[in-house]
């Protein structure tokens, strides 16, 4: 059996980052997740999607990202448990917890952090008869590799970020590239529409509102698309269709735990620690919800800062904790006293 201060299920950002925070107060930490390698949908969908929203990091590929973050905490020794679900929880009489994977490898924890991100998620699909036929042969659901499309004819399909995001970003890379939208509005952010229009002007995206893509033909591959536009029908040709329509995402057997669920995400108390209705259980990073929650991924680094805080304080009741500052002590330094901290201003100061 594993046993640890804190179980992490999801080896995301969030959860990478907790290791961290984790690790400055001496608490040890091991991970589940279901992919076969950390980073959850950063290194899984788009290892070279560039991220703009991380605080100092102009710009910073979703791969990147995920190698800085194990780089961070690779000092505090995390375990890892890959390729594998949390199944089921149970509640011990002295407040620890024991999960269990369904392969059937247990896991004990004082505390449990789940930081699964959406869940397990399925790319929502268009309604078209033979899509499955072209899946992998022309039809990509998921931008993994840029490289895969260097000068060649793709259409895209979306109206949200990811739409907008990957059309602004394979226009360097791909010879064509079509944004079609069932309608004239887009979801995504406000910079990123005026971004296609201009790109659009500049010959470098044709953008196709209100339309949509109904059929698909090809022999092995992806030929050609039918465009319906107000009901007039045209064909694109094209090498590959790239539907972007979001992730359906699911729970799983963590919607079974007794946890309080509200559409899809876990409730927690935002006002003081991310704890969830069971004491002892946290939900941070995207599978959390309260009011005024927002899907950012340095929302999720906040979050698993004051979780960490409060697991401290449960497994050490009594013991008085005096926060430090890595630019005092560094890293290694929190394994100190408050006087060497101290001392360590003085100096610097000197």
């Amino acid at each position: 059996m594993i046993t640890t201060d804190i179980l992490i299920i999801g080896a995301g950002p969030t959860g990478l980052f907790a290791v961290f925070e984790a690790g400055l107060l001496q608490m040890k930490c091991h991970l589940i997740d279901a992919l076969p390698q950390p980073g959850g949908q950063l290194a899984e969908l788009y290892p070279k999607k560039p991220i703009f929203d991380i605080p100092g990091f102009p710009e910073v590929m979703a791969g990147d990202l995920v190698n800085n973050l194990m780089e961070q905490i690779k000092q505090f020794q995390p375990g890892f448990t890959l390729g594998e679900t949390a199944e089921t929880i149970d509640k011990l009489e002295d407040g620890t917890f024991i999960v269990t994977t369904n392969k059937g490898k247990k896991h004990h924890a004082k505390a449990v952090a789940i930081a699964g991100g959406l869940g397990t998620f399925e790319p929502r699909k268009p309604l078209i008869d033979n899509i499955a036929a072209y899946e992998e042969k022309g039809v990509e659901y998921f931008v993994k590799d840029p490289e895969l499309f260097r000068d060649k004819r793709i259409v895209i399909a979306g109206g949200g970020d990811s739409a907008l995001d990957w059309s602004i970003f394979l226009s360097n890379v791909a010879s064509e590239v079509t944004l079609v939208h069932r309608r004239n509005e887009f979801r995504g952010a406000l910079d990123s529409v005026e971004k296609v229009q201009e790109l659009k002007k500049l010959g470098k995206i044709t953008l196709i509102t209100p339309a949509e893509i109904t059929a698909i033909e090809g022999k092995g591959h992806v030929e050609r698309l039918t465009l319906d536009c107000n009901g007039i029908q045209q064909i694109l040709e094209t090498d590959y269709f790239i539907p972007l329509f979001g992730l359906t995402p699911k729970l799983g057997a963590i919607a079974n735990w007794g946890l309080e669920i509200e559409k899809n995400a876990i409730k927690v108390n935002n006002a003081l620690d991310y704890q969830t209705n069971i004491e002892g259980i946290y939900a941070i990073g995207d599978v959390n919800t309260y009011p005024g929650k927002l899907k950012l991924i340095l929302c999720g680094f906040h979050e698993a800062t004051l979780m960490c805080q409060s697991v401290y304080n449960r497994l050490n009741p009594g013991k008085r904790y005096v926060l430090k500052y890595t630019t005092v002590s560094g890293v290694d330094g929190f394994d100190g006293t408050r006087k060497e901290a101290e001392k360590a201003v003085v100096k610097s100061i000197e």
